[in-house]
């Protein structure tokens, strides 16, 4: 039976999985356009380095890979970009009890979105069941995919009208800084959000964008650290009434 378009686009879950997905990619359109740039400027054949939005999907490690293209063999390209990308291994691995439940094509399947906005949105949703967690994650995953790749799209062909002013190292701050709001709700969130994005503004000078890796692994930290301390003042409040 064929969906209805009006129907769809009414959706309650799909409605709110777009109206939490855009505020966290407006922070990221100044990246996805200066990357266009960087892809028209690549040693590499420009198809090659667009198809990096589908290979990689990620925009450090996409930014990383283009750039190094005229001085690094592919093997350091790969290897570089797989550095970068290693915060993605403690994402899959928080959102693995909601992947274990998951049909068979979805575990193949949903990986691929996984980003940190995909992330920060839905570690969040508990309180849906597997199969509205799916289609939350697809949704904003896919709205992710899609206008991530026009906007990279859209910087390589009006390229010559950005700014030069625009810092490329400031990129993976400024994305941090769009997902502090999230963490606003308690306060291990708020102490992971904030130490994440201070720490990789702090870290723009490590090599290969390595300080969005540095701002992530001491995030979690930092957010561990507050929830364990939580939980032990509650711990022992219970304990003295």
């Amino acid at each position: 039976m064929a969906t209805d378009p009006a129907r769809a686009t009414n959706d309650p879950l799909t409605s709110d999985a777009f109206r939490r997905a855009i505020p966290l990619f407006i922070p990221a359109i100044p990246f996805a356009l200066v990357l266009g740039v960087a892809i028209t400027e690549s040693a590499m054949p420009t198809g090659v380095a667009w198809s990096t939005n589908i290979v990689v999907f990620a925009g450090a490690a996409q930014l990383a890979t283009v750039s190094l293209a005229a001085t690094a063999t592919w093997f350091t390209l790969v290897a570089t970009a797989a550095v970068i990308n290693l915060r993605h291994v403690m994402y899959s691995a928080a959102l693995s009890p909601r992947f274990t439940d998951q049909p068979r094509w979805f575990r193949w399947v949903g990986p691929f979105f996984l980003i940190d906005q995909l992330f920060a949105l839905s570690s969040v949703r508990d309180e849906l069941s597997s199969r509205d967690w799916r289609r939350f994650y697809l949704t904003a995953g896919i709205f992710f995919f899609v206008s991530w790749t026009l906007t990279v799209t859209l910087g390589m062909l009006v390229g010559s009208t950005i700014p030069t002013a625009w810092r490329l190292d400031v990129a993976p701050a400024i994305m941090f800084a769009g997902l502090v709001v999230l963490g606003l709700t308690n306060r291990p969130g708020v102490v992971a959000a904030v130490t994440g994005a201070g720490v990789c503004f702090l870290a723009l000078d490590v090599p290969n964008n390595g300080g969005i890796l540095v701002g992530a692994i001491s995030g979690v930290a930092a957010g561990y650290l507050a929830d364990l301390a939580q939980s032990r003042r509650a711990t022992d409040a219970a304990g003295a009434s």
